[in-house]
């Protein structure tokens, strides 16, 4: 298990829901890349309303435009951990925001295995 406390860098990733690599959703394939290369976790989060560089508003109370909400893909784990995965995301992420923040972890903890 990935032990994390203290200083690190969260990177989000703002992309489509209905943005696509290889007919699979592209935040599915991040976050799969993400716990190939062992970072410490990656979360998906569905957004109810946005916009972004379109300027075209997704939102969920119109049928016609809740096709395509937005999403954010949240990765948290050291500096250089966070660093040498950014390459993969110029590969999957063609529309969209990817942000770099530094953060500090104070607890990372995760489920005890059944034994």
């Amino acid at each position: 298990m990935t032990r994390l406390t203290g200083t690190a860098l969260r990177v989000t990733i703002f992309i489509g829901e209905s943005d696509l690599w290889h007919h699979k959703p592209v935040y599915t394939e991040i976050v799969h890349r993400a716990h190939k290369a062992g970072l410490a976790g990656a979360s998906v989060f569905r957004g109810v309303e946005g916009f972004g560089a379109s300027s075209l508003i997704h939102t969920v109370r119109l049928l016609s435009l809740s096709e395509d909400l937005p999403v954010a893909v949240v990765i948290v784990d050291s500096e250089e951990r966070v660093r040498a995965f950014l390459p993969e995301l110029d590969e999957l992420v063609v529309e969209g925001l990817v942000i770099l923040d530094d953060c500090e972890v104070i607890r990372y903890v995760g489920r005890e295995k059944n034994k």
